[in-house]
């Protein structure tokens, strides 16, 4: 949108030189820049202090009556949530009216807000699984980068997700060890020098699950496979308000560890927004149309939210702007 304002502007001025049309765009060049992200983004509020007081409570004491008052409470904060994001939406009705495209910004907002109101309950849940998970008190989130496999909060105890989505460095380990065919972007079976961290894709999902079997038997113990749909957003969690991500921007991958430090999912995990678009084993339309997850390079920020679920690819093919991650189940 800012680049649309950006051309604009431009034209207006070219329309001033060229032909004197200054007095009838006045009232299009006097409009102030709109801070989207302020309106469309989810976030990741810290925990009230009466939160984390029933989650330790349910923990020490998981009886039916605590984590009622705990469920009580998510309740809570939740509606408290969606009152904000109505606020929000008749501030931008407000702001842009008469605007370009105004109408079509105020209906992204409504239909994200209309969509917190269909998955209400499922949101609630999906809540209370991750606090009462029996991990949940244990895990330092400051101590993530320290491991490969962080703890999917909420999708059982034994589930575990990796840091970074799968690189060149790492795939091509898989390759020299099975001499599995190279993603066709590769040349001479070789990634391009210097992208060591970058995500690798070209990847179908078929090739995802070739690479996580690889795993299952050379870990000779635990189990590797494409997360699902329910346990990527559990990883992931609700999209930073304030993220920083490779998105819209940059004109390609850019290192998984880009913005390390800078943004972060739910338990730790990171880049899970932007960059590459994640498979998931979840199907959408027919079998082979399956889920991915978090948006990449090329799309606009509102579409790499968390709780997108209309994007699909088909799992024999392979994509510019697809990679994947992977799930390790302990045995």
């Amino acid at each position: 949108m800012k680049k649309r304002l950006f051309i604009g502007l431009i034209a207006f001025a070219l329309c001033i030189i060229f032909t004197g049309c200054e007095e009838d765009d006045e009232e299009f060049v006097n409009y102030s820049p709109i801070d989207y992200d302020y309106y469309f983004e989810d976030e990741q509020p810290e925990l009230t202090e009466t939160t984390k007081q029933l989650i330790r409570q349910y923990h020490q004491n998981p009886t039916e009556e605590n984590y009622n008052k705990l469920r009580q409470e998510v309740i809570k904060n939740y509606d408290a949530v969606l009152a904000k994001k109505n606020a929000k939406l008749a501030e931008l009705i407000e702001e842009t009216a008469g605007r370009p495209d105004g109408d079509k910004l105020v209906e992204e907002l409504e239909a994200i807000i209309q969509e917190m109101y269909d998955s209400y309950w499922e949101r609630i849940d999906s809540t209370m699984l991750r606090f009462t998970d029996p991990r949940f008190l244990q895990w330092n989130i400051e101590n993530a980068a320290n491991y490969e496999y962080i703890p999917v909060m909420g999708a059982g105890e034994h589930v575990y997700i990796k840091r970074t989505p799968i690189t060149n460095k790492e795939y091509a380990e898989f390759i020299n060890s099975t001499g599995y065919r190279t993603p066709s972007n590769w040349r001479n079976k070789k990634y391009t020098t210097g992208e060591d961290d970058y995500p690798v894709n070209y990847v179908s999902y078929i090739d995802a699950e070739a690479y996580c079997n690889w795993l299952t038997t050379k870990d000779g113990i635990n189990t590797y496979r494409i997360p699902t749909e329910t346990e990527w957003e559990f990883a992931a969690g609700h999209m930073p308000k304030d993220a920083a991500f490779n998105c819209g921007v940059n004109d390609g991958r850019v290192s998984v560890y880009e913005y390390d430090g800078i943004t972060r999912g739910a338990h730790g995990a990171i880049d899970f927004w932007g960059n590459v678009w994640e498979w998931t084993s979840t199907a959408r339309t027919n079998p082979k149309s399956l889920g991915v997850k978090g948006g990449s390079w090329k799309s606009s920020r509102t579409d790499c939210r968390t709780e997108n679920r209309k994007e699909s690819r088909n799992q024999d093919k392979v994509y510019d702007d697809v990679g994947f991650r992977v799930i390790k189940v302990l045995n």
